[in-house]
């Protein structure tokens, strides 16, 4: 019998993610998700010191102030881990606007414009990259302004609903809603035990996607940030799945039948809703679970976006 990761790729696009340039070549998945934490780790290695050197010689070199010379060499790195991710996968590679631009639509606009022509500089079109934004009203109203300059975006850190349809109104090409985050906070607030079937985060996932199935929203919809390989298999057959390379192993040495839960045709329909600014941020506020949530992940990202620009300022003082 196939493993259940052979099984769930015949239902399910799967993504890494990760930035194991090792874990993607071994694995194969059709496309790759990076986040500040992913790139900082993957910057660690021995892979790429000589991608590391290269960016700092390339920093020593440009004009302009420190702490954007440091931005500049960060935003190098990032793209570099996106590259070498390129080269492995035939899909596409998401890469994050840095996570203090949560909040500024405009700046967030201008960094996802960047971020297309650098990758287009080393030979890689915009329609392998998708410019992943947080799920805050600005980001995702840069979304709907690049998505009408034929930039795909991923709408990361959805916890919500609201979200979810304020990020469809806007056209996005993607949005990744974060499973094991949201069980996360519902174990540590209740105290329970869940099982895949009642888990917070599955449930949270089946919802949005009967809600874009029932409507005919065509924006991705790729479940994230598992803790277990019991809530992807509770997810088999979501659009896509962004999965870990450990957990990635578990499935492919995983025996027995899965079982298909999502389905085009056999959604649970729902009327669709009216989300404007004030809604959004009303239905936001009421979720105690989601407020939380996406204020933790933006100030995490942030705090390794932080500890990269931080390596990078040690590095060029050592060389200078």
């Amino acid at each position: 019998m196939t493993s259940k990761l052979e099984q769930l790729r015949a239902m399910t696009t799967v993504v890494a993610d990760t930035g194991d340039i090792e874990a993607v070549a071994r694995l194969k998945p059709v496309d790759c998700t990076t986040n500040p934490t992913i790139v900082l780790k993957a910057l660690g290695t021995p892979m790429f010191a000589d991608t590391v050197a290269e960016a700092l010689r390339w920093g020593q070199s440009q004009g302009g102030s420190r702490e954007g010379v440091i931005a500049a060499v960060a935003d190098r790195l990032a793209i570099s881990v996106g590259a070498a991710l390129a080269g492995l996968v035939p899909g596409r590679v998401s890469t994050e606007v840095d996570a203090d631009l949560s909040f500024d639509t405009e700046a967030s606009i201008e960094k996802g414009r960047a971020i297309i022509k650098a990758y287009e500089a080393r030979g890689i079109g915009r329609e392998r990259i998708l410019i992943k934004l947080a799920s805050t009203w600005e980001g995702i109203r840069a979304a709907e302004v690049l998505q009408k300059n034929g930039i795909d975006c991923n709408l990361t850190l959805l916890f919500n609903k609201a979200q979810a349809i304020a990020c469809a109104d806007a056209g996005a090409f993607l949005i990744s809603p974060f499973v094991g985050r949201i069980l996360d906070w519902h174990v540590k607030a209740s105290g329970k035990t869940f099982t895949a079937e009642d888990d917070p985060g599955v449930l949270s996932v089946r919802a949005i996607y009967d809600y874009y199935k029932s409507n005919g929203i065509k924006t991705i919809v790729m479940g994230a940030s598992f803790r277990n390989i019991g809530e992807i298999e509770a997810l088999a057959g979501c659009d896509r799945l962004t999965i870990s390379p450990q957990l990635l192993e578990e499935l492919d040495k995983a025996e027995g039948t899965l079982e298909r839960k999502l389905s085009p045709e056999t959604v649970n329909r729902a009327a669709p809703i009216k989300v404007d600014e004030k809604t959004f941020r009303w239905m936001l506020n009421e979720d105690a679970m989601a407020t939380e949530k996406l204020s933790e992940g933006i100030r995490a990202f942030a705090k390794d976006l932080g500890a990269l620009r931080a390596m990078i300022d040690k590095e060029m003082k050592a060389a200078a």
